[in-house]
């Protein structure tokens, strides 16, 4: 049995931020699995799988700059651009599938993307 020396803590932080990660992107899948339309889905993939993305690389960029001192511009870097780049893909996925006519699920409540495109036609 080891000792909670100073790595044994930085190990526990890391292994916490990696195992969050991992449960957003499970719950990510799930929800990929479940939802019933293209649009649930796209939601639950980009918010989850964004923040189990951003919990391991931040318990990967807080391991090596704890235990070996690198600091990497790389981590952080893709951290941004995952931030930057899932949200508008999801967002332009689900807009070129409403303009495509797919479907919304019948569970579906409100529209309010049809009632601004009514807008924008007649102008």
């Amino acid at each position: 049995m080891w000792s909670l020396n100073g790595n044994g803590y930085v190990e526990w932080i890391v292994g916490t931020f990696v195992l969050i990660g991992v449960m957003f992107s499970f719950l990510s899948a799930v929800g990929l699995i479940r939802f019933p339309d293209v649009y649930t889905r796209a939601h639950a993939v980009s918010k989850s799988a964004n923040l189990g993305v951003l919990c391991i690389l931040l318990g990967t960029f807080l391991y090596f700059l704890l235990t070996e001192g690198y600091f990497s511009i790389r981590l952080l870097l893709g951290v941004f651009f995952v931030f930057l780049t899932s949200p508008v893909v999801a967002h332009m996925l689900n807009r070129a599938a409403y303009r495509s006519g797919v479907a919304m699920a019948e569970e579906s409540v409100r529209d309010d993307l049809k009632e601004y495109l009514k807008r924008e036609e007649s102008l």
